[in-house]
């Protein structure tokens, strides 16, 4: 369960940081980051990777 949570967790800050990366560039094209936007996609972008993962990790499964 602790390797799970390992796994999950560094999917997840990596679709957090990805989805940031992505927003801000598309706000920076249209002239105005909004950092509120910028948060609030990435914070859901890192929830649905958790609950993604929950029906399986393929790290998990290669060990």
């Amino acid at each position: 369960m602790k390797n799970w949570f390992k796994c999950a967790g560094i999917r997840a800050i990596k679709t957090i940081a990805q989805t940031a990366i992505a927003t801000i560039g598309t706000s920076a094209v249209m002239g105005d980051v909004n950092w509120i936007i910028v948060g609030s996609a990435s914070l859901l972008a890192g929830i649905l990777s958790l609950l993604t993962s929950i029906a399986g990790l393929p790290e998990l499964e290669q060990k």
